[in-house]
């Protein structure tokens, strides 16, 4: 069925719940995955010190943080029987997210796409917008959205 699994990992509970399923489905089908971060640059565009304005945070310490969060979804999918895992950290660029998920997936020959999703609806999803929308508009492979459960807090 499929042997090569992308899945989206950012932190959130969303995304906890879509490695779960991608897990479930990995162990099926004896496929690998390959769990993706899509490093957003937009804090480091702001100039926030000349604003007076310290974050505290830089690059480094993102990608850092972003990595750790890839180590440990590829520990909890291997405790949980998936076979062969991988991590990739990508940097957004200009691209939107759902760009560069779909860019990597291809460039990795991936047969699925899974991401969790919020399930925004109305203004909510029109301020916020929707990489698990755009993924599914643009990608050339199948597309699994995971929602949380209800009352799920987000991360």
């Amino acid at each position: 069925m499929y042997q090569r699994i992308l899945v989206s990992i950012d932190g959130s509970s969303t995304a906890e719940r879509g490695l779960e399923e991608a897990v479930k489905l990995a162990k099926l089908c004896g496929s690998a995955l390959q769990l993706i971060y899509v490093v957003d640059p937009t804090p480091f565009a702001i100039d926030f010190e000349a604003l007076g304005r310290n974050t505290g945070r830089d690059r480094e310490s993102i990608e850092n943080e972003a990595q750790a969060m890839l180590d440990a979804a590829k520990a909890r999918a291997l405790a949980a029987g998936a076979g062969q895992v991988e991590t990739v950290l990508v940097q957004r660029t200009m691209a939107r997210i759902s760009e560069r998920i779909v860019e990597q997936a291809k460039a990795w020959k991936a047969e699925l796409i899974v991401i969790g999703t919020h399930g925004r609806r109305g203004v909510g999803r029109m301020l916020l917008g929707s990489d698990a929308e755009q993924t599914v508009r643009i990608s050339p492979v199948p597309v699994l959205l995971v929602r949380a459960p209800e009352g799920a807090a987000s991360g």
